[in-house]
């Protein structure tokens, strides 16, 4: 399989692209579709990823029988439940595997979970997930390799997250919307893509209340129906565009780009003094002056979103002055940042909580950077970490002047959809080898 792309960089972005289904989302409805037995039907799903391949294994191991995946559709329904687990393989890639639970205790009262993999950007515990579930009256055994969940049926109960995170929150959404009773989950993470599971499952027949103060209650329901639903555009592929586009001095429009979901990024955009423009069908972002330095802290939703922190190092890199981002969500977030000073970025990672005190104040994890510019970036012979950073390094192989060569991008298609047809839109040039 060819796992590199070569690009030649050092010209500026235009152009016009559509963004794709939000990756984050479509993944987590496919496994939604599970809580019923009829039929669903998703649209603008970035399917050609492999991350919707995984799932799309998944959901078929355990009994879904998909009537069409093609191009941005999906029709699949899953009528019974042919099995309680799937391969051990599946839960290595990614973290998908965990969100089987729900479903598949509220319909056969038995789930075998693989412990899971996913990017190494931090060490992502899912005790999270088992307390959440525990409550819920779920009988959980730990073995070498799996979890062995069951419940004969799932109680409703209030939940406080010790963290608002987005997979544990999923889950217990998943879990309760067929449970007896109400669920109370305080603390929870409130995500444009949960928001968008919401949505999904209350055209399904789900009782949902997304509340102020981080608070969701689930009312639980006998049955769920079928639906049609939309995945909402991916604003981490949106952002990641944008930042190449400014940081090139390009000026692009990102068709379905949605302002609403990007309210922090699009803050940054106009601190940093490059500018953008709210369309009917998207957004247009473009380079507009000498690029100024900021200081950037990642948060939970509203906060500004922690995928959007490797593109947002790069542009910082080309801005004027020192910048700081602080990384409070991931405490491994930035392993990529030796590969970019290889390319020349002057960046320096510490210890330090540069910003509000976060949960990682007083460790040894490099949790913040300092970040000098504006830098001339080299090209390079650079190995992708994970999905994020390895659109930071297509960006930085974009600004580098010469050929580079980004290896691992087997990372980049889990999270990208047509990635070269859309950078060569834009002007890029890049061919896989």
């Amino acid at each position: 399989m060819k796992d590199k792309f070569i690009v030649r960089g050092g010209k500026p972005l235009y152009g016009k692209i559509k963004i794709s289904g939000a990756k984050n989302s479509a993944s987590k409805l496919l496994i939604a579709s599970l809580l019923t037995d009829e039929e669903v039907k998703i649209t603008n799903s970035p399917n050609l990823i492999s991350e919707m391949k995984v799932a799309k294994e998944i959901c078929t191991a355990i009994g879904t029988k998909f009537k069409k995946f093609r191009g941005d559709e999906i029709i699949v329904q899953t009528k019974s439940i042919h099995a309680t687990s799937f391969s051990p393989e599946l839960g290595i890639i990614n973290r998908l595997g965990i969100l089987t639970v729900g479903p598949l205790l509220n319909r056969v009262g038995e789930a075998k979970i693989p412990k899971l993999g996913g990017d190494k950007i931090g060490a992502r515990p899912i005790n999270f997930h088992l307390d959440g579930l525990s409550k819920l009256g779920v009988k959980i055994k730990e073995y070498k390799n799996f979890y062995l969940l069951k419940a004969r049926k799932l109680l409703g109960c209030q939940i406080i997250m010790p963290y608002p995170s987005v997979g544990a929150t999923e889950n217990i959404i998943l879990s309760s919307v067929l449970a007896e009773g109400k669920t109370t989950v305080n603390n929870a993470a409130t995500e444009p893509e949960i928001i968008d599971l919401i949505m999904m499952l209350q055209k399904m027949g789900a009782i949902i209340d997304v509340l102020p103060s981080r608070e969701i209650v689930i009312t639980g329901v006998e049955k769920l129906n079928g639906t049609n639903h939309r995945v909402i555009p991916d604003r981490i592929e949106a952002a990641s565009f944008a930042c190449a586009a400014i940081a090139s001095k390009g000026d692009i429009t990102l068709i379905d780009a949605r302002q609403d979901d990007m309210i922090t990024f699009l803050n940054s955009v106009r601190l940093i003094g490059a500018d953008y423009e709210i369309q009917e069908n998207g957004i247009r972002f473009f380079y507009k002056k000498k690029l100024k330095s900021i200081n950037i802290e990642t948060d939970v939703h509203p906060g500004f979103m922690t995928d959007w922190q490797p593109p947002m190092t790069i542009l910082l890199t080309q801005s004027h002055g020192t910048s700081t981002v602080h990384e409070s969500v991931y405490e491994n977030r930035f392993g990529y940042i030796n590969e970019l000073k290889k390319m020349g970025a002057d960046i320096e990672m510490t210890h330090d909580c540069l910003g509000k005190l976060c949960r990682f104040y007083g460790t040894d994890y490099q949790h913040s950077v300092i970040i000098n510019g504006p830098t001339k970036l080299k090209c390079s012979n650079i190995v992708v970490p994970d999905i994020r950073a390895g659109f930071s390094y297509l960006v930085a192989a974009i600004l580098a002047k010469g050929e580079s060569t980004v290896n691992g991008i087997h990372y980049i298609d889990r999270g990208y959809e047509k990635i070269e047809e859309k950078m060569r839109m834009l002007g890029v040039e890049i061919e896989r080898a």
